[in-house]
Formats: C-alpha cells, structure tokens, sequence
C-alpha cells in the first residue's frame, strides 16, 4: 500500500520489512522487549562463563528483538486484523503466514527466538542441585507423566543432543491428555504454534548458547544445563499457572499428585 511504501521510506527500514505489506500496515502497541538477565553474567559459572552470557544476551538475542522490531514497524508496533496482538499471538499468526509470505517466516524466525531466548534465560539459576525439583508440584506431575524422573532427564537430555543443528528442546504441558512431554524443535520453532502445548523449561542447543565454553560438546554443555543451572522455582510457576487455566485450561490433577 501507499502508506506502507511511504513508512519503509521515512524509516529507512530493512528491505525484508517493506516486503510485509498488509501483515503490518495497521499498526497498534506491541513493543518485543530487550528483557534484563535475571542474574549477573558470572552468576552461572562455571558452567556457563560471562563471555557466553554477554554475547548471547547482548548480542544475538538482542539481534532478534532489534530485527524484529524492525520488521513490525520501526516502533515495534503491530495490528493483525482489528485487534491488538501480544508477542505470542504475533508468533502463531506469522507461523500460519509463513507459506504466504517470505516476509512472514522472517517476523516469526525474529520474533520466535526473541521469545525462546527470553523464556531460555529464566530458565537457568545459579548452579545448584536437581534435587530441588522434588519438593514441586512439577516433580510429581513428571514422575506421574514419565515414571521416574531419571526417566524425563533421560529423554530430555536426548532430545537436546538429538536436535539437529540447531534448536531447542521443552519440556511442555499438553492440555490435550493433562501430561508433560519432552519436545524437541528446529530453529526458531517452539511449542506456542502446537494447539494445546504449554511451555514449562527449555534448552538453547544453537551452538552460539554454548561453543565458547564447550566447543562441539553439546552434551557436556546440556548435562551441565540439566543437572545444576535448571531454575525450578520458575518452572513450577509456569506449571501452576498451566494447570490452573491461564496456560490452556488443564486440569489439577498432574499438581494434586504427591511424590
């Protein structure tokens, strides 16, 4: 339109953003925050060291939320139809867009990892124990759901180092059959285009969240991430909240479970 035109111009925004045309010509307020580690960039030796913390929260996530608030506007502001979108509504409407349109796979790739990064990074504590997770909710939900949870960190430490190239693996709350599950997915790809899949804890396998301190050892880097740095606290949060409704309406049941 002649209104997006005249905004690429003024802007001088990227060319992938003129590209958007009607996805984001309606423009409303939704800005991608840069959000603050929650911790020191030392916090989480020696496991992960403060040169990784500081080019992967300073330079790459922040990448994608500059990019990605490129392409919604140049204000990060962005309308889809006539109601005003959050992040996450942004991430599933250009998931379903992505066949249409280039412009729209390039929206979801930035805004995805924008996200992902975000939830990544309050997914990890100062190093501690994994025995933390035995006085949660959560803990009971995936000894109920997995058996054991020697049995999840098995088969979340194999969707890790099972992710090709690059990508993530989650444990996730499915609404569906009121249980957890261990995903994996590739790239930008996270559970909030699944119907359904609530997202409890994640691992950024790209190797940018690892290679200076371990090379190409993922699996030292993702035994590392399970066994001290899981932040539990915060993924019982998301758990409660998941089966308290907020999360897609699940049932009490997996939190009513005692260990």
């Amino acid at each position: 339109s002649t209104m997006a035109r005249h905004q690429c111009s003024y802007h001088l925004l990227p060319t992938v953003a003129c590209l958007i045309g009607v996805f984001v010509t309606a423009l409303a307020d939704i800005h991608v925050p840069h959000e603050p580690l929650p911790y020191a960039t030392t916090a989480l030796e020696p496991h992960i060291n403060h040169p990784t913390l500081e080019v992967h929260h300073g330079k790459h996530y922040k990448k994608y939320v500059d990019t990605a608030n490129s392409i919604l506007g140049g204000d990060g502001s962005v309308e889809i139809g006539t109601e005003q979108k959050s992040l996450e509504d942004i991430i599933r409407e250009s998931a379903r867009q992505q066949q249409k349109s280039s412009s729209s796979t390039a929206l979801f790739n930035n805004a995805a990892q924008a996200w992902n990064h975000a939830f990544y990074f309050k997914c990890m504590r100062p190093p501690g124990s994994s025995d933390a997770v035995t006085a949660t909710t959560v803990g009971a939900a995936i000894k109920r759901s997995f058996g054991t949870y020697q049995t999840f960190r098995d088969s979340f430490v194999k969707a890790a180092n099972t992710a090709f190239g690059s990508g993530w693996a989650w444990l996730v709350y499915d609404t569906a059959t009121d249980a957890l599950l261990v995903t994996k997915t590739i790239g930008a790809d996270n559970p909030l285009t699944t119907a359904g899949h609530v997202p409890l804890l994640t691992i950024d396998v790209w190797e940018h969240a690892y290679y200076l301190d371990y090379q190409n050892m993922r699996a030292t880097y993702v035994d590392a991430f399970v066994d001290k740095l899981i932040n539990w606290e915060f993924v019982e949060q998301n758990f409660v909240t998941a089966v308290g409704g907020e999360g897609g309406g699940g049932s009490k049941k997996l939190a009513d479970e005692e260990l």
